[in-house]
């Protein structure tokens, strides 16, 4: 399943994020677009499904865009429905400052005067096709509407947890970070534990495989990725040991009391990643950037997330 591709069309994406996650959400915007926004609005050329991203909130697919409201209102009446149902609704601007926002009166008036317009049948419960109008940087825009699902938010309940796992809102935007494009990627997380980055990654159609040196974790990884009705690959496998090739390795470093290890046999693993991965993104709660280079990698792209309440910060780093 390729959800993300690159079109000529025009699409606006609202964004939300926890503050100690402001620097994981602009490395996931430039791993998508090739840019990130300071506001909470971003415009590209590029398509991404918003169920992908933990951080999207809404995308709008601009159909017609005009500086003036009414000018916006005349083009709408241009646009056909055949047999389709429709909804209108006013997508609020979240780079506006809190005073700056539009008040619940003035959104309503907006979606009633641009669906007057729509040449459709009108359904407020259960439409064929959301539009959404949106005001940004002086214009006023109208397309296609879709709103971000929370996947990630319900693989918080599955049957097998570790309190130094990821997220699964830190596993997902992880796994945008390493695939942005997921058309003919194979993946791998050699590390998988009990498979929070493969939960995330399979729930997405991306294809990847697990994989793990210890094996009284591999059971309740399947059993995390059954519980949701999802299929892969997991073995049990040392990182030193693997010899497929991937475009891709995902790979959150051992650190807890149960996975010591040391700086060697870090670089050891390392190493051997760079064998058979063209890219790899790592996750680590230590310094590494001299073992990555030493291991041969340079270093493109990172972020720094800080667990709330907490002294524990994590690095992600993209690398090839």
């Amino acid at each position: 399943m390729d959800s993300t591709k690159q079109k000529t069309s025009s699409y606006v994406y609202t964004y939300s994020h926890p503050d100690e996650e402001t620097s994981l959400c602009a490395l996931e915007m430039r791993s998508f677009f090739g840019k990130e926004s300071k506001t909470k609005v971003l415009e590209s050329t590029v398509e991404v499904d918003p169920t992908r991203s933990p951080f999207i909130k809404e995308r709008l697919h601009v159909l017609y865009e005009e500086e003036k409201f009414q000018d916006l209102v005349n083009r709408v009446k241009d646009l056909q429905l055949t047999r389709e149902t429709f909804k209108v609704t006013y997508v609020q601007n979240m780079g506006l400052a809190n005073m700056e926002k539009e008040g619940f009166e003035k959104r309503r008036t907006v979606e009633k005067e641009v669906g007057l317009h729509v040449n459709g049948e009108p359904d407020l419960d259960n439409p064929n096709r959301l539009f959404g109008v949106m005001h940004v940087n002086g214009r006023w825009l109208f397309g296609d509407y879709a709103k971000s699902e929370p996947v990630w938010f319900q693989h918080k309940k599955k049957p097998h947890v570790y309190s130094t796992a990821l997220s699964t809102r830190v596993a997902r935007a992880v796994v945008n970070i390493a695939v942005p494009n997921s058309s003919g990627m194979k993946v791998i997380d050699p590390c998988c534990g009990i498979g929070t980055v493969l939960v995330e990654a399979q729930s997405m159609g991306i294809d990847i495989v697990g994989s793990d040196r210890n094996p009284l974790v591999l059971n309740g990884a399947r059993e995390n990725i059954a519980h949701f009705g999802l299929t892969g690959e997991v073995n049990l496998a040392d990182i030193r040991d693997i010899t497929s090739d991937y475009d891709v390795a995902i790979i959150d470093l051992p650190y807890n009391l149960c996975s010591v290890i040391t700086h060697e046999e870090q670089l050891e693993m390392l190493q051997r990643a760079r064998k058979f991965a063209k890219k790899v993104v790592m996750v680590t709660v230590e310094p590494i950037d001299e073992i990555l280079n030493t291991a041969g990698f340079e270093i493109v792209d990172r972020a720094v997330i800080k667990k709330k309440l907490f002294t524990l910060t994590r690095e992600v780093i993209v690398c090839e």
